[in-house]
Formats: C-alpha cells, sequence, structure tokens
C-alpha cells in the first residue's frame, strides 16, 4: 500500500482570512455601537458651541450677574440700625430672609398681594384680549384685497410707539375733559383710582401689543397651502369649520410663542401703569412698580426682594406654560416631543448584530471532508 502522496491526499478548505479587530471584536467596517456619536456630528458640535460661547458670556454677565446682584443685595437691609452696643450703624446690614418675611406676612404683605392680585389681573385679561383681536387681525390680513399693504403697515404704527408716549397719549384722553368723555358723554375719572383706572391701562395695553400678536400669527397663516383650504371647500366645510379644523390647529405653534412672549412681557409690567395712572396707585401698582417704590425710598434690600420674587413668578408662569404646552410651541401639532424624537432616532440607529443582517459574514467555518 503506498502511502497518499499531494495529489492523492484529501483536500481540506482553507478558513477565509478575517479582517482585523480591536479589543471589543469590531472590525473597521462594522456599524458603529448604539449611543457612539459619528465624529463628523461631534466636530460639529463642537464647533457650534465654540460660536456660541461669546453669546453665552454676554448674557451670563447682563442676566445671571444682575440676577445674583439682586438675590444678594436682597439679604440685607439698607436701613440705619443700632448695633448690641447701642451705636447707629448705617449702610447695608445683613439680615438674611428677614426681607422675605416682611413681605409675605409683614407690613409690607397687604401691599404686595394687592400688586401681585393687579400683575396677575392685567397679565391674564390683556394677553385674552390681545390674542383674540390679534387673531382677527391675522386672518383680516391675510385675504388678498385692495390695501393690504397699507394695512399692514398701519397696524404697525401702534406697536411701534414708545410704551412712555402711549402713556402720555392714553393719559390725554383719558382726561375729564379729554376726547373718551366727550364721545362717551359720561363724567368718568379714568386717571384716578378704582375700575376705572384699570379699563385705562388694560385698553391702553391692548391697543399697543395685540398687533404684535396678529404679526406673529400672521406669519404662520402665510405658511398654510392654499390646497388645503381648497379641499375642504370641496368636502363642503364651511368658513367656521375651516377655522377650527385647519387654520387654528395648523397656526397654534406660531399663536402659542406669540402668548408665550406676551406673558413674559406683561408680567413686568411697569411703564405704562406708571406714566398713565401714576405711581402709589391702589388700584395699579404691580410688581415692578413696587420694586421701583422701595428702591426710590432707598431700601435697596427691600426692592431687591420684590425684584427676586418676581423674578421666581414669572419663571413660574413661564414653567407651567412650557410644560404643558412646549410640544406645540417648539413643534408642529403632530410630531413628537425632542424626547421621543431622540429615542426613535435611537431606536432607528440601533445595530443588528451581523449574523441576522443579509449578507453578513458568518464566523464559523465548515470543512468539507474528503
Amino acid at each position: 500500500m503506498t502511502p497518499p502522496t499531494a495529489a492523492t491526499a484529501p483536500k481540506t478548505s482553507q478558513p477565509p482570512e478575517l479582517p482585523p479587530t480591536d479589543p471589543r471584536g469590531h472590525t473597521a467596517d462594522s456599524p458603529a455601537p448604539r449611543g457612539a456619536t459619528p465624529a463628523p456630528r461631534r466636530q460639529d458640535g463642537k464647533a457650534a458651541a465654540f460660536l456660541l460661547s461669546p453669546t453665552l458670556i454676554v448674557l451670563a454677565l447682563v442676566i445671571f450677574y444682575p440676577l445674583l446682584s439682586a438675590v444678594g443685595q436682597s439679604l440685607y437691609s439698607s436701613d440705619a440700625g443700632l448695633d448690641d452696643q447701642g451705636f447707629v450703624v448705617q449702610g447695608d446690614v445683613f439680615v438674611g430672609l428677614q426681607n422675605y418675611a416682611q413681605i409675605f406676612a409683614g407690613p409690607e404683605s397687604a401691599r404686595f398681594y394687592n400688586a401681585l392680585w393687579n400683575t396677575t389681573f392685567f397679565t391674564v385679561v390683556s394677553v385674552a384680549l390681545e390674542t383674540v383681536i390679534g387673531v382677527m387681525f391675522a386672518l383680516m390680513m391675510n385675504r388678498a384685497f385692495k390695501g393690504r399693504a397699507f394695512l399692514r403697515a398701519a397696524v404697525l404704527v401702534p406697536w411701534a410707539i414708545p410704551t412712555a408716549v402711549s402713556g402720555l397719549l392714553w393719559r390725554w384722553m383719558f382726561q375729564t375733559d379729554g376726547i373718551v368723555n366727550t364721545l362717551s358723554g359720561a363724567q368718568v375719572l379714568w386717571t384716578a383710582e378704582g375700575m376705572a383706572a384699570q379699563v385705562a391701562v388694560i385698553t391702553a395695553e391692548v391697543w399697543k401689543t395685540a398687533p404684535f400678536i396678529g404679526l406673529l400669527v400672521l406669519a404662520g397663516l402665510q405658511i398654510i397651502p392654499e390646497e388645503v383650504y381648497e379641499a375642504a371647500k370641496l368636502d363642503g366645510a364651511t368658513a367656521w369649520q375651516q377655522f377650527w379644523s385647519i387654520t387654528l390647529p395648523l397656526v397654534k405653534p406660531a399663536l402659542l410663542v406669540a402668548v408665550l412672549f406676551r406673558l413674559l412681557d406683561a408680567l413686568r409690567m411697569f411703564d405704562l401703569p406708571f406714566v398713565l395712572i401714576g405711581p402709589r396707585k391702589e388700584s395699579v401698582e404691580t410688581l415692578s412698580i413696587l420694586a421701583w417704590d422701595s428702591a426710590n425710598q432707598l431700601e435697596y434690600g427691600m426692592a431687591s426682594a420684590f425684584a427676586v420674587v418676581l423674578v421666581v413668578y414669572v419663571a413660574a408662569i413661564v414653567y407651567v406654560f412650557v410644560r404643558l404646552l412646549g410640544a406645540d410651541i417648539f413643534t408642529s401639532s403632530d410630531a413628537a416631543t425632542p424626547r421621543k424624537r431622540f429615542r426613535r432616532a435611537a431606536a432607528d440607529d440601533a445595530v443588528v448584530p451581523p449574523a441576522r443582517q443579509p449578507g453578513a459574514r458568518t464566523t464559523t467555518h465548515e470543512v468539507k471532508q474528503p
């Protein structure tokens, strides 16, 4: 029996050469693991952070530094007092939370709660009226008619006038011998105390800022395709049904942004009631006027405490507003929230095991038997 030669020896298939892998078993052409960020995207993020850093530094100096200074100043009292030895001490004296205690349960509590009520009342009523009137203006300006360009320019005039100037204008109109009493035939003291003063402030505020909401809503109306309304007309939808089913849902993000801006502005109302009615008027005194009055009396610690309370109040209102309607503000009405979009993107980018991918290389090899 002759030994097997190379020609007669059984042939076995050699396993293919595998590509080099890293310590985790990933090859050069393996897909990125879940949660990994591509290098170009990381570089874009670093570039964006570098470009935004000057703006963030300026915002920190302009916003956060005064805010922190106000918080620190609110812990001091600027009134002169006596030390433990009976000597007169002038200047700032550390009192801790005493200023806040006086605001909520001290001598200043009644005035503070009145100003808080006035601020909330002016904000709710004025923003509600501005929203309704602004949407009406936007619907009118969105229609095609002769003189539409002139109307769009004219509606900007009240909003462009400085608040102090408009306050003086309305003060002249609301005088006892002004045009309002002349046209109404009644003698109302609009610039005194009471409900008449509040009506005067709300009227002037709505006249000035309703065009702002109208312009933002008009920008949202411009992007709605006309084909949507044509299809609704073919289906027999009335004008009212088109507004509730098409216009309002599609313009809702722009409308909510406008309302949010107006909330921020109305909660800080100061110049209009100050110029129109005057300071230290119980019926129109807001939190901003209250802080100004304390600072005007050189009570800087109490004024800072009022300012800090106002900032916290505004931040709380904005937080609730954004938490309830944030998805409609920053996305379209049918879009998901940013967190859901992130989860969906992560699920789409999930790596399927290579053994389950069609045409993937296998890691086991069979040896053919002779």
